[in-house]
């Protein structure tokens, strides 16, 4: 199982990282959260003072291959660390949610961390969610998910999630940032969010995240988890 490299990417808000962190305890594999990777970088690049939007890539590079971002623990119990700080609960609010997304479109960010996303996918195999994982980060496995559902289907799921965080973002406000985020992921010039026909496809609206899990485990030739 060590050589066992998942990539599953999709857009925002359409379960990644919790369909990620189960089927990396049901493979027992690594979980490594690539998109807090951005996340930590996007705290990083606002604790410098950087305002949104970004205007200047070279200082936001610039930083990235400044800090130390590390990403450990269990499936169960991921962390993440930026300088030696677990801002694993930082980096969960909406203004770092942008930060990370405009981070990612900076190609200097996005090869300083896939290039570290690589070498621990292949240096101990593991499930990697993102957005590039399939394309530039480790295109060579054969086991490639994309995750769909309907830009309404992921806004309700967030809201949600922040509805219980407490957040005082309206749906309208969600699905904006939403909408957003998809055009800004799939438009950009470094490694764009995409299907490049090499993808198992996956429409997780309908679906728990049970269901996804074990039609996950079928395709990548693991046998479903049993119901409890």
């Amino acid at each position: 199982m060590k050589d066992l490299v998942v990539a599953i990417d999709g857009p925002s808000g359409v379960g990644k990282s919790t369909v990620g962190k189960a089927l990396a305890a049901c493979l027992g594999v690594p979980y490594l959260d690539t998109g807090a990777m951005y996340r930590a970088v996007g705290l990083a690049v606002k604790r410098k003072g950087i305002a949104l939007p970004l205007e200047d890539p070279s200082a936001v590079a610039a930083i990235a291959s400044g800090v130390d971002v590390r990403v450990t623990g269990s499936a169960a119990d991921a962390r993440t660390w930026l300088n030696g700080e677990d801002v694993s609960k930082e980096i969960r609010t909406p203004e770092i949610t942008t930060y990370a997304s405009a981070v990612s479109a900076v190609p200097g960010v996005r090869r300083r961390l896939a290039g570290m996303q690589r070498s621990l996918a292949l240096g101990g195999g593991g499930v990697l969610e993102g957005r590039d994982i399939g394309t530039r980060v480790v295109p060579e496995t054969p086991h490639k998910i994309f995750l769909m559902a309907s830009a309404e289907v992921r806004a309700r799921r967030r809201f949600a999630e922040l509805q219980e965080k407490g957040s005082p973002q309206t749906f309208a406000q969600v699905l904006a940032d939403m909408e957003a985020r998809d055009r800004a992921d799939s438009t950009r010039a470094d490694s764009p969010l995409t299907d490049d026909g090499t993808y198992t496809r996956l429409d997780t609206s309908a679906l728990s995240i049970e269901e996804v899990v074990d039609r996950i485990l079928a395709a990548v030739g693991r046998p479903p988890q049993p119901p409890g």
